[in-house]
């Protein structure tokens, strides 16, 4: 398989998740202030959980481009990876529904470790498919410290909506979101470099 029908299949399921998700959100039956304000938790929640998905798409895409070919192991990893994104809808609505609750963002944040650590697998799975170190391979090392602070701080967010503040917690989803916002120039230069 080439890397154009592994990025294809990807793209689809990362615009279908995107399309779940504005489809939860609920036509208000007014239009007084009141009404629309009701609306703001769904709203923000479908807002944080969009660009979180978007931001797994950019990365998504700039680490696909890497691979020097595509492996069973990129294939599984990679499934792997949109198995755990397809689920933030589900997990986006019920905490907009229960008003973010403590058990919902902790559910919330469980899932974004986890959808985070299985990007990583993805990334280990590319970095096996270069047999010697490039300016690529040290490229992709470049995002190892922000995979691992962005783990940290998911992982530290589940006891905090439990036993302290969802709030807190979803500020730190907010923090998470802005840490990966800008994909990796260091990849972006690599690539250009390798195409010269």
């Amino acid at each position: 398989m080439n890397k154009s029908r592994l990025e294809a299949f990807s793209d689809g399921v990362f615009a279908i998740i995107i399309t779940i998700m504005v489809l939860e959100l609920k036509i208000p039956k007014g239009t007084d202030m009141q009404t629309i304000r009701a609306l703001a938790p769904q709203f923000y929640c479908y807002l944080l959980s969009f660009a979180l998905v978007g931001i797994y798409w950019v990365n998504h895409h700039h680490l696909v481009h890497t691979a020097r070919r595509v492996s069973a192991g990129i294939l599984w990893g990679n499934i792997h990876l949109l198995f755990w994104l397809s689920l933030i809808p589900f997990v986006t609505g019920w905490m907009s529904e229960n008003s973010f609750d403590k058990i919902a963002v902790a559910v919330y944040g469980g899932l974004m470790l986890v959808c985070g650590l299985a990007y990583t697998i993805l990334n280990i799975a590319i970095k096996k498919t270069h047999k010697e170190t490039t300016e690529l391979t040290r490229a992709l090392e470049k995002s190892d410290p922000k995979a691992m602070l962005s783990t940290l701080l998911y992982t530290s967010s589940i006891p905090i909506a439990l036993f302290v503040n969802a709030w807190i917690s979803e500020a730190i989803f907010l923090l998470v979101a802005i840490i990966w916002m800008i994909p990796s120039k260091a990849i972006e230069q690599a690539l250009e470099n390798e195409h010269k």
